[in-house]
């Protein structure tokens, strides 16, 4: 047989799957004519259609000594490098093999498959947007473009880059318009980028494609609950745990919003299910905001909560964190502290910290703010961005892209201010984007471990809202401050005085008033609350009007416990400075527990009004009584709800007592430490410096 016919005699095999009867014949042929290219190509195509990857590599590439660019070889080289593993090289080989062809779209269609393989989506996306051009009307290839996007925009969610992310599931809609989970995604990512109105028309949008998808009615009752509809959030929370019940965070939203609502029905036994969750059941996501706002959590429930969260939540940013360098940090003189924060803006956070940033000694510090907020327009951002040495927008970085400009900007230590609250770019803490990191003033609590790592080195506290007790219950070292961890503004403006009259209050009632949100208001306080008002026949309690459901509801309880509902006035919102200046129309506050009045208790403190508060054993429920401390009004702190309930009606009978009370506090704006911000921005420099001499000296922050 000549070689010629050895050769067809192997190829009519081979088409006909004989697999083993073209092998020899290839065998043979090639013995006769080694430098034959086609048939050491076609002897590695049997290879790799056999399953024998690795001889299909090394056969093909045989070939390739002899016609290396061959577009066919190169094409069929990259199968069989890819099935052999090999991915990387085949992507180059398939990159040669364009540049000798670069229409043949099977080319790209196997290059972008092989970027799928090392999930490198965008690029696989690359190619596939290639193929569509050169097949416009195939459903196959929009198919796969569509679920590289997908995957792309996943990926980027995942890392922070939201904005991408969102161009990602955008694209993906435009070639399946009829795809749910698109919808979905897309209004995950614009969530994350504070488009609410947007994300609520994306979710709409995948609950009519995807009805029986609980997590579509969970997100979309998170942005209704965010944009205000409340009544709207509850429903969507309610549909989804009917979808699935074993939504664990839907219920955490669904508890935590009829606590806004001041709707206690089945309270009790919910938040013990949650509680026995979040020890139990460490992948339920449950918030740790909503959960140190539920009664009866203890610290030791709420580091679980926290560790659960970050390990859930943060798990591949701890993965990605680099070991950075930061020796071009010690070269500056100036001391390089950076804030970090979504509440750059009308919001109870710029009410505490404005006149510290402008009192911070900018011969030894230099401040940068990292905010997350969108520009109000309103005084207090002004105000903010007047005072700090530099304020950086950092709403269209991803996670990563901050983190590096904070790492770029060599920030010596970054404070968080939000923690986890709404808006929160507290992840980035994990990429170490400085060398110390401090937890203080957004949460009021710890922010947990990633596997025993802490989110942040320290947390900045006192002794009496952190007692060393309670140490044990904090991922952070903490910095105690010596008067009070909450700083207050004194040049605040206040609003012209105001009447009784004007503001729907009887001119001659004694008025307990509590100006806490509604969430705060628990049942055990609200029967305290209301034993009081029966005790004290002319007295009213003054509330602030939150929400038209939750005034319906506690005119509801009120009347259940033999309280008129017209004994319970609402303050509707108005202008913070005139929020001030109606304080001075009140006779006594009466805290909440367990989370008592934060900012709302150094306003009322500060406008001259005494301040009763009952504390707890979390940090959330000792801040009013920090702030007391810190006065030196200790008799107007109680430890348990008896004493409380006693206090406030000892207080609301002695008006010689009261009037004493209310003298000292207005004399104290003037000379209390409490009040004195250059003081306090002393004593925080000061923790700052030390908290930087020990990292260099130790190389760490933890001592």
């Amino acid at each position: 047989m000549t070689s010629t016919s050895l050769l067809q005699t192997a190829f009519e095999h081979h088409r006909n799957g004989q697999l083993v009867q073209a092998e020899s014949a290839y065998l043979q042929f090639i013995a006769c004519q080694p430098a034959h290219a086609g048939a050491q190509h076609l002897l590695g195509l049997l290879y790799l259609q056999s399953g024998r990857a690795a001889q299909a590599v090394e056969q093909i590439a045989r070939a390739l000594k002899t016609e290396p660019n061959n577009p066919d070889y190169l094409n069929n080289y990259g199968a069989a490098l890819r099935a052999n593993g090999q991915t990387e090289q085949a992507i180059n080989c398939y990159r040669k093999a364009l540049q000798l062809n670069p229409r043949d779209i099977d080319l790209q269609n196997n290059m972008g498959n092989a970027y799928l393989e090392l999930q490198r989506f965008e690029e696989a996306a690359g190619c596939y947007r290639r193929v569509l051009r050169a097949l416009p009307d195939n459903p196959d290839v929009r198919g796969v473009l569509c679920n590289a996007l997908q995957s792309y925009g996943f990926q980027c969610h995942d890392k922070g880059m939201y904005l991408q992310a969102e161009a990602a599931y955008e694209e993906a809609i435009g070639l399946n318009p009829a795809d749910g989970a698109s919808y979905y995604n897309l209004g995950n990512a614009q969530r994350e980028l504070g488009k609410a109105e947007a994300a609520l028309k994306s979710y709409r949008q995948a609950q009519k494609l995807l009805p029986d998808d609980a997590d579509v009615s969970n997100n979309l009752g998170n942005v209704l609950r965010e944009t205000g509809q409340l009544k709207e959030a509850v429903a969507a929370y309610q549909q989804a745990l009917q979808l699935n019940p074993q939504l664990y965070h839907t219920r955490v939203h669904l508890v935590h919003q009829k606590q806004h609502f001041c709707d206690w029905t089945g309270l009790e036994q919910e938040v013990a299910m949650i509680r026995d969750w979040v020890k139990t059941v460490p992948q339920a996501q449950i918030s740790p905001f909503a959960f140190l706002a539920m009664p009866g959590t203890t610290a030791d429930e709420q580091r679980i909560c926290a560790d659960n969260w970050v390990s859930n939540r943060f798990a591949q940013l701890f993965a990605n964190a680099q070991s950075a360098d930061f020796s071009a940090n010690c070269k500056h003189r100036k001391l390089r502290v950076g804030y970090l924060s979504s509440d750059f803006r009308l919001h109870p956070l710029a009410f505490l910290i404005s006149e510290l940033i402008e009192c911070h000694d900018r011969t030894q510090f230099e401040i940068y703010a990292y905010s997350n907020a969108a520009d109000d327009k309103t005084p207090e951002r002004k105000r903010l961005e007047k005072a700090f040495d530099h304020f950086i927008d950092i709403r269209k970085l991803s996670i990563p892209q901050a983190a590096e400009r904070i790492r770029q900007d060599q920030i010596d230590i970054l404070v968080d201010l939000t923690g986890f609250t709404q808006a929160s770019r507290t992840a980035l803490v994990a990429l170490k984007p400085a060398p110390v990191s401090i937890n203080w003033l957004g949460f009021p609590g710890t922010m947990g471990a990633y596997k025993g790592k802490p989110l942040f080195d320290y947390i900045l506290t006192d002794d009496f809202v952190m007692p060393i007790s309670e140490d044990v219950n904090f991922a952070e070292t903490p910095l105690r401050l010596p008067v009070c961890y909450q700083p207050n503004d004194r040049k605040r403006p206040i609003g012209k005085p105001t009447t009784r009259a004007e503001n729907g209050l009887p001119d001659d009632a004694f008025v307990f008033c509590s100006f806490n949100q509604t969430f705060k208001i628990l049942p055990q306080v609200f029967d305290i609350l209301m034993n009081i008002l029966k005790e004290r026949p002319a007295s009213v309690l003054w509330l602030l009007e939150c929400n038209a459901v939750a005034k319906e509801n506690l005119q509801r309880e009120a009347e259940t416990r033999g309280v008129a509902a017209d004994r319970l006035i609402f303050a509707p919102r108005v202008p913070i400075a005139d929020h001030l200046a109606r304080h001075q129309l009140a006779d006594l506050f009466l805290d909440t527990l367990p989370y008592n009045a934060h900012t709302t208790a150094s306003d009322s403190l500060w406008m001259g009004l005494p301040l009763l508060t009952c504390t707890g054993q979390t940090f959330a429920s000792r801040v009013a009584g920090s702030l007391l401390h810190a006065l030196g009004m200790d008799e107007l702190i109680t430890d348990n709800l008896d004493d409380y309930r006693q206090k406030a009606l000892q207080l609301s009978s002695d008006a010689d007592l009261l009037a004493s009370i209310k003298q000292r506090l207005l004399q104290s704006r003037d000379s209390a430490p409490l009040f004195d911000t250059g003081r306090f921005a002393q004593d925080l420099e000061h923790c700052y410096q030390t908290v930087w001499q020990r990292y260099l000296q130790e190389g760490q922050t933890q001592p």
